[in-house]
């Protein structure tokens, strides 16, 4: 089995920073992707950002420009650096890690970090 185990959420001004982590450990054979997700009581999980194992990177319109993902593929770690946040980045933040551990390609998860963005 593959653990996340997330770290760096936390209260916030608006326009201010924080920077989540994302440490993956357990069965890890190989890593295709990792990235965050977020989600709102009431919503749907929405796709924050992706880094693949080749460096690509992808983000939700709503927050480029401002959210940067990046990756220690030693430590088998991603960062999401979050700049100029606003009220609606206020959310659960969640790591996923898609990669083979050594049985089935499949999902994992971590447990979430609470991030909340004061106006």
């Amino acid at each position: 089995q593959v653990q996340l185990v997330e770290s760096g959420g936390g209260l916030v001004q608006a326009g201010g920073s924080l920077r989540l982590s994302c440490a993956a450990s357990g069965s890890i054979f190989s890593i295709s992707a990792m990235g965050w997700y977020r989600q709102v009581p009431g919503k749907q999980r929405e796709l924050v950002a992706t880094i693949t194992n080749g460096g690509s990177t992808n983000y939700a319109d709503s927050v480029k420009g401002r959210f940067t993902i990046s990756r220690d593929n030693a430590k088998n770690t991603v960062y999401l650096q979050m700049n100029s946040l606003k009220p609606e980045d206020t959310a659960v933040y969640y790591c996923y890690l898609d990669g083979w551990d050594g049985t089935y390609y499949r999902r994992s998860w971590g447990q979430g970090t609470q991030v909340t963005v004061s106006s």
